[in-house]
């Protein structure tokens, strides 16, 4: 019979274990390498897409490739309501669009749409930035998704036409417009006299050139990065709406990941989200002159138009009452009364 020392049975039994700990050890590192989707609806040119894909790279090497994010834009994964939809079902990770369509999941998150409501990006950010934008995220937090401290910026949208020049409230009469899918935007054109048509994004393009619409209001940067000049030649100048875009996470998908990760990630999306802000704003402050010359006529509307007929339609008095109190107050707030 062979005898077996006492320090070799603990070195076998030290193998032993490093074999069968090997395989665990594995797979705990697997567990903790994740990857992500993020998906959104504006044109790869947009600049929005672009700081994405750099918070993207940024996270991915912070992290030593613990999460990898592959960034879906140009409603590769579906128009804006799918895309909210896999969000919330654990489809994609990350996903975002501005606050008037995904009121139709959280409805506050359109009480900054109000027609007419900001007058300027100093008033924008500070109710965003500040106690309106917290209450917009709380709410968001109760519908099972992640909202970040920094919403990115889309810019003041205007109203394109084919041949009909907006110069005042009344030259929107039964203009079929194209508009996104929110009940707001809706609501605010009806008030206006025009014929909302809810489309999403990626299929505008085509409505605009086949005449399924008239027009359509987004800011300069979308107009522009959509090609809708190519099938549009008029740009009034309303700023109706400031356009802001929310990033948002899956709940099951943020709590999935360890709290470095979520470091890591909440850091490197707030610091592009401001990068993009200011390359947002300097760009559709510079694209009336690049449209101009493309052939597209600007126009100054009668702004004061605007606001008389909603106020006789009784829209802002209408949505006051769809939004609880303290929402309005805080709207107001930085805004001055709007009925």
């Amino acid at each position: 019979m062979t005898m077996i020392s006492r320090r070799t049975f603990g070195k076998a039994v030290t193998a032993a274990t490093l074999a069968v700990s090997a395989p665990a050890l594995i797979r705990s590192a697997k567990a903790q390498s994740f990857r992500y989707k993020f998906a959104h609806g504006f044109p790869l040119t947009h600049p929005l897409h672009a700081h994405l894909v750099a918070a993207a790279e940024q996270i991915g090497k912070d992290s030593n490739g613990g999460l990898r994010i592959e960034v879906f834009g140009s409603s590769q994964l579906g128009g804006d309501s799918q895309m909210m939809s896999q969000l919330r079902s654990g489809g994609v990770e990350f996903f975002t669009t501005a606050g008037l369509i995904l009121s139709t999941f959280v409805p506050v998150a359109s009480i900054y749409g109000m027609g007419f409501a900001f007058q300027n990006y100093d008033q924008v950010w500070k109710a965003i930035d500040g106690d309106l934008g917290d209450h917009i995220r709380s709410a968001f937090a109760k519908v099972g998704v992640h909202p970040f401290a920094t919403v990115w910026d889309n810019g003041f949208r205007q109203i394109s036409t084919g041949s009909q020049q907006i110069a005042k409230a009344a030259d929107l009469k039964g203009l079929k417009l194209r508009v996104p899918v929110s009940p707001l935007y809706t609501s605010l054109f009806k008030a206006l006299g025009a014929a909302p048509v809810n489309i999403n994004l990626g299929e505008a393009y085509s409505a605009l050139q086949t005449q399924l619409v008239d027009g359509q209001e987004n800011p300069l940067v979308v107009f522009d990065t959509a090609k809708f000049y190519e099938v549009q030649k008029n740009i009034s100048e309303t700023n109706h709406i400031w356009d802001g875009s929310w990033l948002l996470a899956g709940k099951n998908a943020w709590s999935a990941l360890p709290k470095d990760l979520q470091e890591i990630v909440t850091r490197n999306f707030d610091a592009e989200g401001l990068k993009q802000r200011a390359a947002s704003a300097a760009l559709n402050a510079s694209l009336k002159e690049k449209l101009t010359v493309a052939g597209i006529t600007f126009t100054r509307p009668d702004i004061e138009s605007f606001k008389a007929e909603l106020r006789r339609a009784g829209f802002y008095a209408e949505w006051r009452q769809k939004y609880d109190a303290d929402a309005w107050k805080l709207l107001t707030k930085y805004t001055g009364e709007l009925t």
